[in-house]
Order: C-alpha cells, then structure tokens, then sequence
C-alpha cells in the first residue's frame, strides 16, 4: 500500500474481511493454554463477521468448542513484501451456527463453491466468529484499533435488501457478467476476468474472479433493491465514462 495514500481504517477493515478467503486462525490449546495457529478458508456475513467451515476432527475445532476465543489474521496478500500490505488482527468469539446456519452456508459456498461436499460431511460445520475488536495495521506507522461498531456494516434498516440478496446475486450473475468486468477493469484497476458477484450489503457488492476478490464501495449506503439498482447502474455510467 502506498504510504502516500491516506486511509480509511473502517472501509479498509470491512474491504479484508470481504475480500478476504483465507486467513491464520489462533486457538487455545484445552491443555496448558498454548496458542496454536492454523490456515483455514473463510467467507463473511452481510455484516462483515467471519465464516469458517470446519471439521470436528480438527484441532483448532476441538479447541474452538473447549475454549471459543480466537485470532483471525486476514492480509491482502501483496505480490512483494507481505509487511507492505495492510492486514487485520481480529479478535472473537467463535461460535457454530443455529438459526442461521442457512446464510452462513449460502454466503460461504458462493466465495468457495469447490466446498459443497465438505458442507455435507456431517463432522462439517459451520462457525461464525463474533468480533470484540480489530488490531489494523496499513503499513510502516500506520496501526489502528477498531471496535465492531467502527467496522461492522450497520444492517439496520436494510432487511429488504438483505432477503433479497440472493436474487440479487443470481441476477447480476447470469445478466450482468459484462458489467461487472466493468466495475472490476474500469473502477478497480483489475485486469479482465470472468468477474461475479459473490455478495452485497448496504455499504458495497462483492466480486470474485477465481482467487482474485475485489470490493466496490457505494457513493452512499443503500438500504433497498430499488435503490442498489439505482447505485449500480450509476457506477455502471461512471466506468463506461473512463477512457
């Protein structure tokens, strides 16, 4: 990240918790309260809130259902010195699905559609973690720390859009791919791909390019269907408009 750029901790937050699919999970050990780190595949709530989709025959499951506190270090996984990307340390609660097991396993399997068996296996299950707090650091001299409430995208009011988002999803996904590439080529500097949408909230949509994510930010929070409409065919205008 250029030290030159000024940044926004909360949007930057929420961008790696978005784009982020894999990460370094810390667990306590039952035995002696040792730490102990593993690489595991995640995906994000509306909100922002990590998914994990893990095996009970796992270590850092067993110590997850033993003692439920956990580390997450998402980072953006630069080309080059990795300490020059911004990356998060965030601090939770991990707690596996109930009522909402449905969305998690909706919102997980469209960031990693390859994990749809392991999503039958019954040791499988779903996990959210419930953040107390991130450590952000975006560089040399540039280190944050942000309550859920300075990061988490506020869902209130926006359930219509909420409910809807799986159709949204499937609509931007089978009419709208040339758009996308788009928003991906014209507003993000992304090279071409075969761009799709992975998801959408009141502050942005997320796109995905096989292992290639990237996070578009509205102008302005919208809380409706009617309204997204209106937010995306403006960005759609303002990306044909770029030379």
């Amino acid at each position: 990240m250029d030290p030159s750029t000024p940044i926004k901790p909360a949007r930057l937050t929420r961008s790696l918790l978005s784009r982020s699919r894999q990460g370094a999970l810390a667990t306590l050990m039952p035995i002696g309260g040792d730490p102990y780190c593993s690489l595991v595949n995640v995906a994000s709530l509306p909100d922002g809130s990590p998914i994990l989709l893990i095996s009970r025959l796992a270590v850092h499951t067993k110590n997850i259902l033993a003692d439920p506190r956990v580390s997450l270090m998402l980072d953006e996984r630069v080309p080059g010195d990795p300490l020059e990307g911004a990356r998060i340390m965030l601090g939770g609660i991990a707690e596996e699905a109930q009522a909402d097991a449905g969305l998690l396993k909706r919102r997980y399997l469209t960031a990693h559609p390859s994990a749809e068996d392991f999503a039958g296996f019954k040791d499988f299950s779903f996990f959210r973690i419930k953040p107390k707090g991130v450590h952000l650091v975006a560089g040399f001299g540039r280190i944050v720390d942000l309550a859920p409430t300075d990061f988490l995208t506020d869902l209130a009011g926006a359930e219509t859009l909420l409910e809807a988002e799986p159709d949204i999803v499937a609509h931007m996904n089978a009419d709208h791919m040339d758009t996308m590439n788009l928003y991906a080529v014209k507003l993000l500097g992304a090279s071409e791909g075969a761009w799709r949408c992975t998801g959408c909230d009141p502050e942005g949509l997320d796109l995905q390019d096989d292992r290639r994510t990237l996070r578009l930010d509205f102008p302005q929070r919208v809380t409706e269907p009617g309204a997204l409409r209106q937010a995306l065919k403006a960005l759609a205008d303002r990306a044909r408009a770029v030379v």
